[in-house]
């Protein structure tokens, strides 16, 4: 098996010779960024060609900037450079071919003044008593007098695992990025003709059904509701300032809600994955329409929870854990699902491709309610679900669900005070809205 790799991120203590240590260091390397950034527009644009990153490094040993930087770290930084444009050449291939939309741009220069991240390899990293020594460049111990400094070391982690940090300058603290070899994955047998298929949304975040006759919704409520904080707070301290204008407050306003969301995405990635190992669902389809946060238009309000949500970003971690472990992943167009209905198998058109006088044979009646043709009331995420299922052509959906399938979904909230999940069975709520506090029950996820 391939060895996988693991990344834990640590945030770097408040001290000041240490702060303006990490500030230098990254500043520098934002300047390198925009020099070799500079030097790979200018190659592309003239001449046409594509840059490396190891030319590249070599082409700037002679800038100010990179002599600042201990030398493997700015080789880095242009090593980055480097893998930027050969990321935007192959986007340009796939656009040329009409595998994009949209024409991709060549990378362009990070903003003046500002901080860019810097990679050390393990090779020049030393760890003394619990402290990581990292190395300055020569230009810090000529005028500084400063050749190295130690960070923390994580008390959880095998230093012989790690093979490189990050440091990653974040909304008004620096991050310590540990990137190491991650634990062998215990294998799973997995049957790749069962099935799980997603319909992503705000309230509902997830809405997951599959072949097996589970279902089941990852809440976003509680997601949403620090979304909206955020902005009102970020609303009220910016009120009577000028354009632009930023402080030492939403710095940490800002920094707490990215936590806040990275820690919802490795949560509900995480739910997602758990329950295709145990029912041994060897194939996950997510349903998703490439563009709708750009060419969304819900209304201000609705616009701003749903734009805000990182649900791609939650796509992309399902995506790599199912890699990891040897589920297949597929990503969904999802025009139409939401409209027919599951239970009377409805034809489900490509985008675009809707045949004259097609009409779905139910409709949603109420928010969260779906009606199918023989009156049968499900939840309306639900049916988009199994749509999405049938619509990729995925073994074990092609078939009518049954009805309690798309019926009564349990609902996962991913924050709180246990320690585990809270499953909560709903009763005859067809909705997917939370019922009332007396006809809840609470079930225990380990059985």
């Amino acid at each position: 098996m391939a060895k996988t790799f693991v990344a834990q991120v640590n945030r770097l203590p408040d001290v000041p010779e240490l702060r303006a240590a990490l500030e230098y260091l990254c500043t520098a390397s934002n300047n390198l960024y925009n020099c070799t950034i500079y030097l790979a527009r200018q190659l592309y644009f003239q001449e046409g060609k594509f840059s490396n990153g190891r030319w590249l490094s070599s082409q700037m040993k002679r800038n100010a900037h990179m002599k600042a930087l201990y030398t493997s770290a700015a080789q880095q930084t242009c090593i980055s450079v480097g893998e930027a444009f050969k990321a935007y050449h192959q986007l340009l291939k796939l656009w040329r071919s009409g595998g994009l939309a949209q024409k991709p741009k060549p990378p362009n220069y990070r903003r003046s003044g500002g901080m860019f991240q810097i990679s050390y390899p393990k090779r020049w990293l030393k760890l003394i008593d619990g402290q990581v020594k990292v190395p300055m460049g020569r230009s810090c111990k000529a005028w500084f007098n400063l050749p190295e400094i130690f960070l923390p070391f994580p008390s959880n982690l095998d230093w012989a695992e790690v093979r490189e940090l990050q440091i990653v300058p974040r909304a008004g603290y620096f991050d310590a990025v540990w990137i190491g070899v991650g634990k062998p994955v215990t294998p799973v047998v997995l049957n790749s003709e069962k099935s799980l298929a997603i319909d992503h949304g705000i309230d509902n975040w997830l809405t997951c059904v599959d072949s097996s006759g589970h279902s089941f919704i990852v809440d976003g409520k509680h997601l949403k509701s620090l979304n909206q904080w955020y902005n009102k707070r970020v609303a009220s301290i910016k009120e009577d300032k000028p354009q632009g204008f930023w402080c030492n407050l939403l710095d940490k306003l800002t920094g707490k809600r990215n936590r806040q969301m990275r820690d919802a995405v490795n949560k509900a990635a995480r739910l997602i994955i758990n329950h295709c190992l145990t029912h041994g669902i060897g194939t996950v389809v997510f349903g998703w329409n490439q563009g709708q946060k750009s060419g969304a238009s819900m209304g201000r309000k609705t616009n701003q929870k749903f734009v805000q949500i990182p649900t791609k970003k939650l796509k992309s971690r399902i995506a790599q854990l199912c890699e990891v472990h040897g589920i297949l992943f597929i990503e969904q167009e999802a025009s139409y699902t939401s409209q027919a209905s599951a239970l009377d198998l409805d034809s489900l058109p490509g985008y675009g491709d809707k045949p004259e006088g097609w009409k779905a044979s139910g409709r949603r009646i109420r928010r969260g309610t779906y009606r199918s043709a023989a009156g049968v009331e499900v939840n309306a995420d639900a049916n988009g679900a199994w749509n999405i299922g049938r619509k990729a052509k995925v073994t074990g959906m092609q078939c009518t669900p049954a009805r309690g399938v798309l019926t009564s979904p349990k609902r996962l909230r991913i924050w709180d005070l246990s320690s585990k999940p809270i499953l909560t069975q709903k009763c005859r709520n067809p909705s997917g809205e939370s019922p009332s506090r007396d006809s809840r029950r609470i079930v225990n996820p380990s059985r």
